[in-house]
């Protein structure tokens, strides 16, 4: 696996999509998989950041491991902000989709598209860090 640091600020989110973007298009990643990938790293980047480091007053920097093989694209981010485990979050459902915008509920829809946009998204809290866990499977041509 592969590894990259960035600083776990609002400054290094474009360098995370570059990186992840890089790596996915190395992988062989096709174009639709990778933009949905990067919607979902974005996400789970911008709430480690926020939620995670700057809210609860800490720094710190997130770790970004990549590793391909010829059927799957796999981003782990890793850090050691207040362990939070999106998949717990309740999802919107389709009565959510359906309401007017303003009637909807705050929250949640990110991770919605976190989880639907990839082949696999997981979470674990390891060795006292959160682990993120992005798999995308590569398509043959």
């Amino acid at each position: 696996m592969e590894l990259k640091t960035f600083p776990a600020t609002i400054d290094s989110l474009d360098a995370i999509r570059q990186y992840v973007k890089e790596k996915s298009q190395e992988a062989g990643v096709d174009k639709k998989a990778t933009y949905n990938l990067l919607v979902a790293v974005d996400e789970i980047a911008t709430n480690i950041i926020l939620y995670g480091y700057q809210n609860a007053g800490l720094e710190g920097n997130i770790d970004v491991f990549s590793e391909a093989t010829p059927n799957q694209f796999k981003v782990i981010f890793e850090d050691d902000a207040t362990p939070f485990d999106p998949t717990t979050r309740e999802l919107p459902d389709e009565e959510d989709f359906n309401l007017p915008l303003e009637e909807r509920p705050i929250g949640g829809l990110g991770i919605y598209l976190t989880i639907t946009g990839v082949s696999d998204f997981s979470y674990e809290y390891k060795n006292n860090r959160n682990r993120n866990i992005f798999v995308v499977d590569i398509k043959s041509p």
